[in-house]
């Protein structure tokens, strides 16, 4: 296959960037360069279009010889009632073209020859006959350079997809992961050779991965960049397949890095592949014997309509028996493949439902497919080789439905009927939902609720809330907002465009953040009305937050999350699973505060330090400085009382501002930039290594510089080193907006400030004997504590002092906050280049602007595929929850990596349930007590359970602990009113309940779990 030669336009890195932290920019500008050709443009094919505009390929061609139905509104959120009767593809183009103006969307509207392939680098199509199918297949796969073909189809709760990349098609990339590395500790002189690594991280390598070494000292064979293979990896260390007899002697250093091989995979046409489909990728391990029979059902499916020229009619026995027969009969054909079972009670299933796509199922699949189509583009990612079959049918409902139910209606949801029936379309209009956050994840939801007609009766109602604005940044996956939405909030905007898909949508949009702050917002009676809360989250506390209010108020969650190519989704019911909160990731290893000061080993440590370096002196001193001449007298009196290091140390960076560092002209900028280079580059450097010489010994004897530390080097400025002076710009220019000083135009000419820092004296520095360098992992602070603390201060608040009596009344700084997406304001420039010096120092590899952008903005990864993909599973998941009568066995927890590409589908845990006697219960249940008790009547009722209560907490509140004598007192007290005099809460008149967390044991002492307990009161 012929990828696009990359070298179309630059890219637009504030757009892109979460995209470009997926595929990088080599990938991008492939992306860029391709042309891809999309046919059928019903719900599967706008889905597919839309995921692959927004990734930024050079064209899109449109086609589609038929024209717009009623049914076609059930899935396609392009489509209006205005466009009924138009061509499907000329009725797509304007709102798909909104999504992205880089991008040249055409169209076809007749009949496909087969030469018109040749134009496109992959070519996708998502309503077309088996034997047109094979033509174009064979026609691509034998075209030189080869035409990625793929077919793709969803019918009803049913989905298939065929890829094929030609004869020989190689990916560069399999995973997208960064490669694995490891720092050294030892490496033997033995064939083969036992190489051990520094034990502070695990080894992510595996059997037969191919590595290199770098920075060795004594063994420096093995520094020559040759690719050698691991024979046996182990957590810690690996054997290499490598003789090293014969090398010299292992001293210290060295870092080992993964070597990514390409990978060729030899793809048959649809034809071959047809009669030898090989393995299929599997979904679901409970149906894994599912794939051979929908590999069956969408050939029979096929040769019915072939037969009859029409898809089966919903709810027609005879239609069924008819498909069902044809499936007998491709399955009598396979000799020794036959199938025992065809199960024709999910043949019926998927007869009833032929004709319909589905949002969810085209949501779902247009994420798949538009990331295979990426790809095959680019390279970059493994493809799905070659068959995916999927189906969802525990998605409807349980109760057996009348034939009559899935008649049309005449309305935009018929296909949406022909599925379900028309009792669960009306649960889903007057359905009440709660949809937390409008970012990507939120934009896909509103569309596919829309479409579904969810909330769109005259009971339903769907509420959505975010507190944040649009940026620039949000476009390339957050498809309801366009160029003009910039600034406006998203909640309100995504609202407004999600009405527009369907005017019947009753929707309303806050701009509140969903916390015990906004409680009076979201208070009981919002929550209590609700049928279902969907999670559109980016954070951890958020969403534990939403799940302790889904917990309490007994309300089903549906969770999901994207990074990059992967995602999951949890499904959260009330007493059928466990909640979001029950289990979670372990807490990201953060790296020892020392380490990050004085020992970086990574260049992950030196961007990390380098945000703190520039949040501490553009941010927080400056903040600190206004604070105190905001309120001399409060400040001065709130550090007395501290009287910590950290106050001592806020003092000094005060006084440092204020005093010695204050800038009056640009060219005191310069000089501050100028002397902070020598500071942080190369005095610290200097007393480092005169305080830990190279030869340096820890009390044990053993090497302090050893792995992983990695000993410095100071380094020399230099006007000629553009990188210098790229960090003295940029440092110079933040430095004077910090102090309300213009910038000269001259700053950003290279020649006219190197004179400008020639003019700055830099002082000769000496290190000093004495100088406390903290090396313990455990400190979470480098400031050293004083006994002298409070007497220093008090001398430090005098000098300030008389340093606040030469400014004027009015002084003050401006703090600077980081923004990472504004490529104008030098925030990235100072960030990197503080931690590229940093990272020289080290002889630690550098990055660019870029690179330092994702690791110091702590960008997430993202690309529309994967929000399409988790939405679709997520909705798919709704049906079952607004029927009402699944059970466990039902629902579907996914975790999936198009990357892989990889779908692992499972039951959801159930809730952990507490025994006691003979009493059981899971975190989903609540005791409730009436008659507004006492704590004496509370602690009785609990103990006619067989539970002895020790302490009760409302809120933060501690309102009784037997650990103290006192609290005895509050026995007789009834609990309504401990928790005014003692939590001193005010109790609005319409609160009837407080929820009380009491800790319990049994007679034999052992703590016993016990669920929230209620108290009603008058």
């Amino acid at each position: 296959m012929a990828f696009g030669d990359g070298s179309s336009g630059d890219i637009d890195e504030v757009l892109h960037s979460r995209q470009l932290a997926v595929y990088g920019r080599d990938t991008m500008r492939r992306l860029f360069a391709s042309n891809v050709l999309v046919s059928g443009m019903q719900g599967l094919g706008v889905e597919i279009a839309k995921n692959v505009i927004l990734a930024g390929v050079k064209s899109v061609t449109l086609h589609d010889e038929g024209t717009v139905e009623l049914w076609d509104l059930s899935s396609n959120f392009v489509f209006s009632e205005a466009d009924l009767g138009k061509n499907r593809a000329l009725a797509s183009v304007q709102k798909l073209q909104e999504l992205n103006n880089a991008v040249a969307i055409s169209t076809l509207t007749t009949k496909l020859a087969k030469h018109q392939l040749s134009d496109f680098q992959a070519v996708v199509f998502t309503d077309i006959n088996l034997k047109s199918a094979i033509e174009f297949s064979e026609y691509c796969h034998n075209h030189q350079p080869p035409v990625a073909f793929i077919k793709t189809e969803v019918r009803g709760l049913f989905g298939s997809v065929f890829c094929d990349f030609g004869p020989e098609f190689t990916v560069f990339d399999v995973d997208g992961e960064e490669p694995h590395t490891g720092i050294i500790a030892s490496i033997s002189n033995d064939n083969p050779a036992l190489v051990s690594c520094v034990d502070d991280e695990r080894l992510e390598f595996e059997d037969g991965d191919l590595v290199v070494f770098s920075e060795i000292r004594g063994m420096t064979e093995l520094n020559d960049g040759k690719p050698r293979k691991i024979k046996t990896a182990n957590p810690f260390s690996f054997i290499l397949d490598e003789d090293t007899t014969n090398f010299s002697t292992y001293e210290r250093g060295g870092i080992v890095t993964q070597v990514k091989q390409p990978k060729v995979l030899n793809f048959k046409t649809l034809k071959e592949a047809i009669k030898d489909p090989g393995d299929y990728l599997l979904c679901d391990f409970s149906k894994f014997d599912r794939p051979p029979l929908l590999h069956l059902a969408f050939l029979s499916l096929d040769e019915f309509v072939a037969e009859f020229g029409r898809f089966p009619v919903a709810g027609c026995e005879e239609d069924a028996l008819k498909f069902i027969a044809l499936t007998s009969n491709f399955n009598e054909n396979l000799g020794d493949a036959k199938l025992k079972d065809i199960n024709p009670k999910l043949l019926r299933h998927f007869a009833f439902g032929a004709r319909a796509v589905l949002n969810p199922m085209a949501a779902m699949f247009g994420g798949i497919v538009g990331q295979e189509i990426m790809k095959a583009c680019s390279g970059k990612f493994h493809p799905l080789f070659q068959f995916l079959y999927f189906d969802s049918v525990e998605s409807l409902p349980i109760e057996t439905l009348d034939p009559r139910d899935f008649r049309p209606l005449n309305s935009r949801y018929d296909a949406q009927i022909s599925v379900f029936g028309s009792k669960l379309q009306k649960k889903l209009e007057d359905a009440k939902i709660f949809v937390v956050g409008s970012g990507a994840l939120g934009c896909e939801f509103l569309k596919n609720l829309a479409l579904m007609g969810v909330a769109c009766g005259e009971l339903g109602k769907l509420t959505v809330t975010d507190d944040d604005v649009i940026e620039k940044s949000n476009l390339s996956r957050q498809f309801l907002f366009r160029d003009l939405n910039v600034g406006s909030p998203k909640s309100s905007t995504a609202a407004a465009a999600a009405s527009s898909i369907n005017l019947l949508l009753r929707i309303e949009a806050l701009q509140n953040r969903v916390g015990p702050e906004t409680e009076n917002v979201f208070d009981d009676t919002f929550w209590e009305n609700l049928n279902v809360v969907i999670n559109a989250l980016d954070n951890v506390k958020a969403r534990l937050y939403v799940d302790q209010r889904c917990l309490y108020f007994q309300k089903p969650l549906l969770e999901s999350g994207t990074l990059g190519p992967k995602c999951n989704t949890q499904m959260v019911i009330p007493h059928l699973t466990e909640n979001y909160g029950a289990s979670q990731d372990p807490p990201e290893k953060q790296a020892p505060m020392c380490t990050l000061h004085s020992f970086p080993h990574n260049i992950d440590h030196c961007l990390t330090w380098a945000r703190s370096e520039f949040e501490g002196l553009l941010e927080k001193t400056p903040a600190e400085v206004n604070a105190y001449l905001s309120n001399p007298g409060e400040y001065t009196s709130a550090v007395r009382n501290a009287g910590d290091a950290q106050a001592r140390e806020n003092l000094e960076h005060i006084i440092e501002c204020l005093d010695r560092e204050r800038c009056e002209s640009f060219q005191d900028c310069i000089t501050w930039a100028r002397l902070k280079f020598e500071d942080y580059f190369a005095n610290r450097v200097k007393q480092l290594t005169f305080t830990f010489p190279e030869d340096a010994a820890t009390s044990s004897g053993a090497p302090f510089w050893s792995a992983p530390k990695r000993f410095p080097h100071p380094l020399q400025f230099s006007t000629a080193d553009p990188s210098h002076l790229h960090f003295i710009m940029a440092a110079s220019i933040l430095r004077a907006e910090t102090f309300g000083i213009s910038v000269p135009e001259w700053a950003k000419h290279p020649k006219k400030l190197a004179e400008a820092i020639d003019k700055v004296t830099v002082f000769d520095f000496q290190p000093r004997q004495g100088v406390n360098i903290v090396t313990d992992d455990k400190a979470n602070s480098v400031s050293r504590a004083s006994v002298d603390d409070a007497a220093v201060i008090d001398e430090l608040i005098l000098k300030l002092e008389q340093c606040r009596k030469n400014l004027p009344s009015s002084f003050r700084l401006k703090p600077i906050q980081f923004e990472k997406d504004d490529d104008t304001n030098h925030h990235m420039d100072l960030i990197a280049a503080l931690a590229n010096m940093r990272a020289r120092n080290y002889s630690i590899p550098e990055v660019d602007r870029l690179r330092a952008k994702f690791i110091a903005g702590r960008i997430i990864p993202a690309i529309a595929t994967t929000t399409a993909l988790a939405t679709g599973l997520v909705c798919l998941e709704l049906y079952k929850i607004i029927d009402g009568s699944h059970k466990l066995e039902d629902y579907r927890n996914t975790f999936a990596n198009l990357a892989l590409p990889l779908f692992s589908m499972a039951e959801p845990l159930p809730p952990k349930s507490v025994k006691h006697q003979s009493f059981s219960w899971t975190i989903w249940d609540r005791w409730v007590i009436g008659n507004s008790p006492t704590l004496r009547e509370l602690f009785q009722w609990l103990s006619d359970k067989g539970l002895n209560a020790y302490s009760v907490s409302f809120g933060n509140c501690l309102l009784y602990n037997s650990m103290f004598p006192r609290h005895k007192e509050r026995m007789d007290k009834k609990i309504v009113h401990l928790v005014r005099e003692v939590a001193k809460v005010e109790l609005p008149p319409c609160r009837k309940h407080l929820d009380l967390v009491v800790a319990c044991e049994d007679d034999e002492e052992n703590d016993v779990d016990v669920p929230t307990i209620t108290v009603h009161f008058d």
